[in-house]
């Protein structure tokens, strides 16, 4: 594979009809791609896919806001220790979308149960981070569950904020954590993100595409798949000012570390 696609849903029902052949296409493009689960159904979804798929990864985890389900620790760690689940996620915060407080404490409880899985299993965090508007709130407060519960330098789980959205500032605070930063379609359409991109070193960036979601330029307005990712990394390559091929095998390199994957 020559592309990586760092996070994507196709596990999803808006797959049901022709996941076989978005396959297809993911490979003739070259892409390898992780599955992410929101909630435990969800997760077992994209588990049972990758035990299929000798290129699909997976991840499991409780999504902030995409269910009201509270985290099962017993029923997770059952599905964790697959082999093919690289990393624990999609967990973190969405600020944007909950306005509660209520709610957004069960959010950090929950993301906490997580980070503190993802330590006793050995395997990485895929955070979900969504701010309030004109806020860095969601990530702050991430950060701050993550700095308060494991202050011991090494302890601190590696991972990948997935669809970054943050500025310089919040990217160091993650750099300096180990984490990775990885970018969508959005890059290939608007320049909100070029500054940033350009800020974080290649080695700490991974490419996705959130599919089905935000399908990048020429795509846009349709199912996003992860055969699109190459779209992402060409935007990565010119915003960095480097080759495609330089960036997709740093980016897929860097995708493998992070993960384990072999």
């Amino acid at each position: 594979m020559r592309f990586f696609d760092a996070h994507s849903h196709i596990h999803g029902k808006e797959f049901d009809s022709d996941r076989s052949e978005v396959l297809a296409r993911m490979r003739a493009a070259e892409v390898s791609t992780i599955t992410v689960g929101t909630y435990l159904e969800s997760s077992r979804q994209a588990v049972a896919l990758a035990e299929s798929e000798p290129d699909v990864w997976a991840t499991i985890g409780l999504h902030p806001t995409d269910t009201d389900e509270p985290f099962d620790e017993k029923e997770f760690r059952k599905l964790a220790e697959h082999k093919k689940v690289v990393g624990i996620g999609e967990c973190g915060l969405d600020y944007f979308w909950e306005k509660d407080e209520q709610k957004r404490k069960i959010q950090r409880e929950n993301f906490s149960k997580q980070i503190e899985l993802s330590i006793s299993l050995n395997k990485p965090l895929m955070v979900h981070g969504r701010p309030s508007k004109g806020s860095m709130d969601a990530y702050e407060d991430a950060l701050g569950i993550l700095n308060a519960r494991y202050p011991m330098p090494g302890a601190i789980p590696s991972g990948n904020i997935h669809f970054f959205v943050g500025g310089r500032d919040i990217a160091k605070k993650f750099l300096d954590l180990g984490f990775t930063m990885s970018f969508t379609g959005v890059v290939t359409f608007a320049r909100d993100y070029d500054e940033v991109i350009r800020y974080i070193p290649l080695e700490s960036i991974l490419s996705e595409t959130d599919c089905p979601y935000v399908a990048p330029a020429p795509y846009r307005g349709k199912r996003n798949e992860p055969a699109y990712v190459t779209e992402v990394v060409k935007a990565i390559s010119s915003i960095k000012k480097l080759p495609v091929e330089t960036v997709s095998e740093r980016l897929l390199a860097n995708a493998c570390r992070v993960f384990g994957l072999n």
